[in-house]
C-alpha cells in the first residue's frame, strides 16, 4: 500500500470508528464496503476484522458495567454454530453477492409479523440471531444491519445496546479472523503496520464517541440508529444489484 492510501484507509477508520462508537452499528458497514473497494475481498475481511475486534473492544471496554451477559451468551452460542458449519465450505462470495445479502436482510426482518419482532433479551432468539448475524460475517465481512435491527428490537437502553453489541461483535470479528485466515490462507496477506495503524486508528475514533452518545437521549439515538439503517442497507442492494447486472452484460 501507498502511504496515500493508508492515511485515507486510517482517516476511514476513525471516522467509522466514530460512527459505530455513538451508534454501535454503521461505521464497520461503511468500512467493509470502502475496503471491499479497495482490496480483494479475503484481504479486506482481514483488515476489516483486525479494525473491529479493536473498536469493538474499546467501546466494550468503556461502557462495561452496561454489557448485558445473559444476551451476550445466548449470542455467542448462535455464532458459534455458524462458524463451524461453514468452516467446512471456506465459502467467499462475489462482491456483488455480498453487498447484496448486506442489504437485504434488515428488510426481510421488518417483514415479519410482531410476535416474532426481535428481542435480544430472549435465549431462543439470541442464539438463532447469533447463527443468522455469523453466517453474514463469515459471508460478506459484516453483520450487516441484521444485528443492529435485532438489538434494536428490545428494551435496552442506547447504553446497554452499544456495549452487548460490542461484546457480542468481538467474538463475530474474531471468528472472521480463524476464518479467513487460517482457512483461507490468508495470513501472510496483511501488512502488520496497516494492522496496527487500523487497530490505533479505530480506538482514536471510538474514543472521541462517547460524549456524544452520553449527550443523546434513548429517543434520539433509536431514531437515528434506524434512519441509518435504512439508508445504508437500501445502498448496499442498489450497489450490490447494479455490480450484478453489469457483471453479468459483461459476461454475454
Amino acid at each position: 500500500m501507498t502511504p496515500l492510501l493508508i492515511s485515507i484507509l486510517c482517516l476511514a477508520m476513525v471516522g467509522t470508528s466514530f460512527l459505530s462508537g455513538i451508534f454501535g452499528m454503521a461505521g464497520g458497514m461503511i468500512l467493509v464496503g470502502i475496503l471491499l473497494v479497495l482490496m480483494p475481498v479475503p484481504e479486506a475481511m482481514m483488515l476489516h476484522g483486525v479494525t473491529q475486534m479493536a473498536s469493538n473492544g474499546w467501546r466494550g471496554l468503556l461502557w462495561w458495567k452496561h454489557v448485558r451477559w445473559s444476551a451476550v451468551g445466548a449470542f455467542v452460542m448462535g455464532c458459534t454454530l455458524a462458524l463451524v458449519a461453514w468452516s467446512f465450505t471456506r465459502y467467499v462470495p462475489s462482491l456483488p453477492v455480498a453487498l447484496l445479502l448486506l442489504g437485504v436482510t434488515p428488510f426481510l426482518v421488518r417483514l415479519l409479523p410482531k410476535s416474532y419482532s426481535p428481542n435480544p433479551e430472549s435465549p431462543m432468539q439470541g442464539a438463532l440471531y447469533g447463527t443468522m448475524c455469523m453466517t453474514l460475517i463469515l459471508l460478506t465481512g459484516v453483520s450487516g444491519p441484521l444485528v443492529d435491527t435485532f438489538f434494536l428490537g428490545g428494551k435496552l437502553d442506547r447504553r446497554e445496546i452499544v456495549a452487548t453489541k460490542a461484546m457480542c461483535q468481538i467474538f463475530g470479528h474474531a471468528a472472521k479472523l480463524i476464518y479467513f485466515g487460517a482457512l483461507i490462507d490468508q495470513v501472510g496477506s496483511l501488512d502488520p503496520v496497516v494492522a496496527v495503524l487500523a487497530i490505533l486508528s479505530s480506538m482514536v475514533g471510538t474514543t472521541l464517541a462517547k460524549r456524544v452518545l452520553e449527550a443523546m437521549n434513548d429517543q434520539q439515538y433509536r431514531k437515528w440508529a434506524n434512519g441509518i439503517i435504512v439508508t445504508i442497507a437500501g445502498y448496499y442492494v442498489l450497489h450490490g444489484s447494479y455490480l450484478l447486472v453489469m457483471t453479468h452484460a459483461l459476461a454475454r
